[in-house]
């Protein structure tokens, strides 16, 4: 094994300001401060959901909660830390950490940092295929019943995906995609897919409208095992996928051009990446509803804390985890009664936007 100095030529591995090493023919490379960045936001996120579980109407202290994670716990303890408030604590450090790593990925492939899922018409997709599974199929359940154990999160990926295939489609030109066709097309799609949910709703009777309004602004307060389960193996499997083609991710924010110059497949890598981001935010949305402003947040606060031109992919998902573990922790020990998780991270998240899109008009016309 060779150490790759900082000072190095030109490369991957041994640009200024990096470090790594090689094995064989394999080259590992990484930034102090994004390693650094990215030890913290772990230590954040572990600490973040030690808290959620302890907080709340029945307080459990650490030393319960490992007594009850190892079998020793009594049964009061098992039922609040097991079947209660774990589910719910793994299912927002989860959804976070999708929302984070699909936001990254949509940011860097359009190269646009206003770029997210939401944007180019997933979580609108999911939206809708989530009230026709409530309306159409006749539910009237609140979020924690049985259809969302079963309905509405199938229905909700299918339209993810179904939404994201019509962008794709739509936004093909010239024999490939273009970040910026994909954005302008998204909208579009957007707009008509929350339009044809306004409609459902209407046509809704009250509990069903009730239900469906319930999901539809982001909520962890229906959470079982039975949702972590599925969530957890899509993580497991996409996030990997995702780190895995961060060198070729590098490459292609750089620019078509030099990405084609290099040798990289420029529109299989956007196509894989939009995937990746959409089966991402179709997991993410299928567990808790559309949880606004998280992949949009979460990369924003990577870049500025790792000092890269890109959001880093880890940092990203790690931040996304912490976000909305902390909101939702708020949201459930702050007000007198349980707010949906959707609620904070968009009062959150719009002021942050618009400084953003204020911002950048300034260094515009600068």
């Amino acid at each position: 094994m060779t150490a790759v100095q900082p000072a190095a030529p030109a490369g991957v591995a041994g640009a200024a300001g990096r470090h790594g090493v090689l094995v064989g023919p394999f080259g590992f490379a990484w930034r102090p401060r994004v390693l650094a960045a990215t030890a913290a936001a772990a230590l954040l996120a572990l600490a973040l959901v030690v808290t959620a579980i302890a907080v709340g109407g029945a307080q459990v202290s650490v030393p319960d909660i490992l007594r009850t994670l190892t079998g020793r716990g009594d049964s009061f303890d098992r039922l609040i830390v097991v079947t209660l408030r774990l589910p719910r604590v793994l299912t927002g450090a989860l959804v976070g950490l999708a929302l984070g790593v699909a936001g990254a990925l949509m940011q860097t492939v359009t190269r646009n940092p206003l770029a997210t899922p939401d944007v180019v018409g997933v979580s609108s997709g999911a939206s809708l295929g989530a009230v026709a599974a409530v309306v159409l199929g006749g539910g009237g359940e609140s979020v924690g019943g049985t259809l969302l154990g079963a309905g509405m999160p199938a229905t909700a990926a299918l339209g993810a995906v179904a939404a994201a295939a019509v962008v794709y489609g739509l936004g093909w030109r010239g024999g490939g995609v273009e970040g910026y066709r994909l954005v302008l097309v998204g909208i579009g799609v957007a707009a008509m897919l929350d339009a044809g949910t306004s409609y459902l709703l209407v046509r809704a009777r009250v509990t069903q409208a009730t239900a469906a309004s319930q999901w539809l602004v982001g909520s962890l307060s229906g959470a079982s095992w039975d949702g972590v389960r599925p969530l957890l193996a899509a993580v497991a499997v996409l996030v990997p996928l995702a780190l895995a083609g961060s060198a070729a991710l590098a490459v292609s924010h750089l620019g078509d051009g030099i990405a084609r110059g290099v040798g990289l497949p420029v529109q299989l890598h956007r196509a894989v990446v939009v995937g990746l981001t959409v089966l991402l935010t179709a997991a993410a949305v299928a567990a808790a509803g559309p949880v606004g402003f998280v992949a949009f947040v979460a990369p924003q606060i990577a870049v500025r804390a790792a000092g890269t031109a890109r959001p880093p992919l880890l940092l990203s998902g790690l931040t996304g985890a912490c976000l909305v573990l902390l909101a939702d922790t708020l949201a459930r020990t702050v007000f007198p009664w349980d707010v949906p998780v959707g609620i904070v991270t968009t009062v959150v998240g719009a002021p942050y936007l618009i400084w953003l899109l204020v911002r950048h008009r300034k260094e515009m016309t600068a």
